[in-house]
Order: C-alpha cells, then structure tokens, then sequence
C-alpha cells in the first residue's frame, strides 16, 4: 500500500514515520519562506515532514490551515483566559488584560510571528481564508462581553465589543509588522486603551 510503502522509506532515512500538527507547521512556514506560498505543495510539504499526504490531512483539511493553527490556539486560549478573569474587572479592562496576556511571546518566537503574519497578509490566498479564524476570534470576545452584560452573544453591544476589539487588535498588528519598534504588547494595549475610552481626544 503507498503510505506504508512512504513510512517504510522515511524510517529508513532515520525520519520517524509519524508527526504532529507543529512541525508540519513549521516545515510549512519555512517552505513558504523559501518558495512562497502558492508554488509549495502539500506533497512537498509532507515529504519534508517524512510522511505521506494523507498524514497531513489527518491533521490539515487544507494547505493554508497549516498558517492558521497558532491563530486558532490563540482563540482557545482567549477562551480560557476569559473564564478566569477576576470578578469587578471593568469589561474593557478584562478585554484588554486577556487579549494582551494571550499575545505575550518569547523574544524567540518574534521571527516566527512575523513570518506567519506577513503571509497571511499578503498571499491572497490566505486573506481568503482569514473571515472563519476571524469570526472565531471575534466570537470569543463577543460570548464573555454577552455574560458580562447579560446578553446573548449575537446582541448589539456584544457584538460591537467584539467586533471592535477585533479591528483594533488587527490595527495593532499592522502597525507592529510595519514599524516593529516595540513589544507586540504595547501596540495591543495602547489600541485597546484607546477603544475602551472611546477614543475621546483623539
């Protein structure tokens, strides 16, 4: 059979015949990197991993989820940061400190970022790809400011906290990827600051 056949191969080559979802995203970025991102394959991408194009499918329904897998931990991880926020927190300052907390990265991991980013905003491709992670993301927001306010999600004001803080937070982004001459941290609390006091004097 052609997968076993493919594992065979990659343990002869000392490659383990399995994988994980990170270091296929990892193989993908710097594949993206080298050759961009519309002329890599996903067979490429697999035979890099050492595994066979259907592994990668176990773990991707389609090439460009490979850049999103980080985007879409961060929506998990907003989501618990939110039910752990301390009770009294003003809304926006709970917002705020989560959003901020979840986009703390290593210096390490600035490179990494940047490259990810820098992608999906400008293969067309992955922009086509963006309004489901974004939708995710802007959810999040919009189901802790529904149970602060007592409201459903789908509500007016839930719906424009989150969707607002959502475009800020994608503001700060631009601008940090543009200018890069401050922690990521600085640019999403000053946006965010500025949201919460709705932009008074400004």
């Amino acid at each position: 059979m052609p997968e076993l056949a493919e594992q065979a191969a990659a343990a002869r080559r000392g490659r383990p015949p399995g994988t994980s979802a990170r270091e296929l995203e990892l193989i993908a970025l710097r594949l993206f990197t080298e050759h961009g991102f519309d002329d890599t394959t996903v067979e490429q991408i697999a035979a890099a991993a050492g595994v066979s194009r259907r592994t990668f499918f176990r773990y991707f329904d389609t090439k460009s989820d490979v850049l999103w897998h980080a985007f879409d931990g961060e929506v998990a991880a907003l989501r618990r940061a939110f039910g752990a926020v301390p009770a009294g927190l003003p809304l926006m300052a709970a917002i705020s400190q989560v959003v901020v907390s979840v986009n703390r990265y290593r210096a390490e991991d600035i490179p990494e970022l940047r490259t990810r980013m820098n992608l999906i905003g400008s293969v067309p491709a992955l922009q086509a790809s963006a309004a489901h992670h974004y939708d995710a993301w802007e959810r999040a927001v919009s189901e802790y400011a529904g149970r602060r306010l007592g409201q459903p999600a789908t509500a007016l004001q839930p719906l424009a906290v989150g969707r607002a803080t959502l475009a800020v937070c994608r503001a700060a982004y631009d601008r940090w990827l543009e200018a890069g001459d401050a922690d990521l941290t600085v640019y999403l609390d000053q946006a965010l600051s500025a949201l919460a006091a709705g932009f008074a004097g400004r």
